[in-house]
């Protein structure tokens, strides 16, 4: 996941994310299987475990999830049980052990480039930071324009923050 992570300035002015995909076609089946391997749960606990394992760099979808789960219970390799509130709680089955077995290398692979992709973006903290400068800059731009000093004073204020920064 190298390059540059904001991409090019979208025509609103912001930064446009370059998505790429955290895992590859039949990766997250792999991930969704390992994670009910560690755990049985209903979808919703699988969805949070996968987070939970990449420190809340991706959480997949339930529009994704749920047909995998599914799938999986096609496949034999998961088990599932409803419960009296409706929830189905997923269980790997000897034949879904047996697959994830077979696949530990491409899991383990997976992983390792994950934890690596993971590694490659920006701090969490400071993607926060720039969306909320963005976001009031784009706030007070709506207000109305501004004056030589509301200019000066918001561009001197951004000149020194940014001088900070290079010198760290």
């Amino acid at each position: 996941m190298g390059g540059d992570f904001f991409g090019p300035l979208s025509q609103e002015g912001g930064f446009r994310r370059r998505r790429r995909r955290l895992f590859d076609q039949g990766e997250l089946r792999l991930v969704i299987l390992q994670a009910i391997s560690e755990k049985a749960g209903y979808g919703y606990e699988i969805i949070k475990a996968i987070e939970d394992k990449v420190n809340g760099a991706y959480s997949p979808s339930p529009g994704v999830v749920y047909p995998t789960l599914t799938l999986l219970e096609e496949l034999g390799y998961v088990a599932a049980a409803s419960r009296p509130d409706g929830k189905k709680i997923h269980s790997i089955t000897a034949e879904g052990e047996a697959f994830l077995q077979a696949n530990r290398e491409v899991i383990d692979a997976t992983f390792r480039r994950v934890a690596a992709a993971i590694n490659e973006q920006p701090a969490p903290q400071i993607v926060r930071a720039l969306e909320n400068l963005h976001f009031a800059l784009r706030l007070r731009l709506e207000q109305g324009p501004l004056s030589e000093a509301e200019a000066k004073t918001i561009a001197a204020a951004l000149d020194r923050t940014a001088l900070r920064i290079e010198q760290k």
